[in-house]
């Protein structure tokens, strides 16, 4: 049997592993990688707990692309909603699924309650507070459109979510990356992903800071945001479009960032986080980047389940 590895965080990942899985992933975008099956053999449980588009159709049809069966859950079909615990149903999935991508939107705890066997790979699909694959998806997206990950300059911009959180922790891996967190005060990432992709950064040479206004934008080439209202999350005080209004990416903001194209991980609310003048004009390529959630799934797929890198520099 081969290796079976959990992604349930970026920190998860070596520095090689990381790597290997964007570059994979944009082989499987440009149609490189290769007519292998190497999940053939193997079965996939796709459970979501949450509504998903993007990476419930990536990683199902993921799968099936690279020769794996596939068993899918929604919110209300597992024992879990009896009452069963989170260990005992990840025992008795082991026992039958090679593979297990799970949205939960709830904490990380849960995740690696899945993960507390031997036999079966866990694959976080969003937790309340990471979602890796997406943060995979946006570094091959950033490959395919630059030819590297080095060097790039990213403004993210609105809610610090599980998106800002993972791709804060992946961003920082690469030497002489910029990400500028432009988050409304009370809505930034969490300090324990700025302390961790603090870290990586002074082994990368990366940087990475985090304000609460638009005052003084750096030259950048990606700007980035996310929808403002998470799904399956609420906020706290009952105005919180107010203070997030300043944090529009229209196109006055555009023009101050001109050479930058522009990213999103979709769903979007034009008039709200975007415009539809940005989001579906000639610099979005925030439709490519949901394409590649399906490229980069399958990468990640590949990684847990076939015999691919571990270890890595720095890590």
């Amino acid at each position: 049997m081969a290796e079976r590895r959990h992604l349930i965080s970026i920190d998860d990942l070596s520095d090689d592993e990381l790597r290997w899985i964007v570059e994979r992933g944009v082989e499987y975008s440009r149609g490189t990688a290769g007519a292998t099956q190497p999940l053939s053999g193997t079965v996939v449980g796709v459970l979501f707990r949450k509504t998903s588009t993007r990476t419930r159709t990536a990683f199902s049809a993921g799968a099936l692309r690279l020769g794996a069966g596939l068993v899918t859950y929604g919110p209300a079909d597992l024992q879990l909603a009896t009452g069963e615990s989170v260990e005992d149903t990840g025992a008795v999935l082991s026992g039958m699924l090679d593979v297990l991508v799970a949205r939960t939107a709830g904490p990380e705890a849960e995740l690696r309650a899945y993960a507390g066997q031997k036999q079966m790979s866990v694959i976080n699909a969003m937790s309340a507070v990471e979602h890796p694959t997406q943060a995979l998806a946006d570094l091959t997206t950033i490959v395919q459109h630059f030819g590297r990950v080095e060097g790039v300059r990213v403004l993210y911009v609105g809610e610090g979510n599980n998106t800002a959180s993972a791709l804060t922790l992946a961003l920082s891996r690469y030497p002489g990356t910029e990400l500028h967190l432009r988050t409304p005060a009370g809505y930034g990432v969490e300090q324990r992903y700025l302390d961790q992709a603090a870290a990586s950064a002074r082994r990368s040479g990366a940087r990475v800071e985090q304000r609460h206004d638009l005052s003084g934008l750096p030259p950048v080439d990606v700007v980035y945001t996310t929808r403002w209202q998470t799904t399956g999350s609420t906020k706290p005080t009952p105005h919180w479009r107010s203070e997030f209004a300043p944090f529009q990416v229209n196109e006055a903001l555009m023009a101050a960032a001109p050479d930058a194209v522009f990213m999103h991980d979709l769903p979007a609310h034009r008039g709200e986080e975007v415009t539809a003048a940005v989001l579906d004009g000639p610099r979005s390529i925030a439709f490519t980047q949901a394409e590649n959630k399906y490229h980069s799934a399958r990468a990640v797929l590949e990684w847990c389940v076939a015999s691919r890198p571990s270890g890595g520099a720095g890590r």
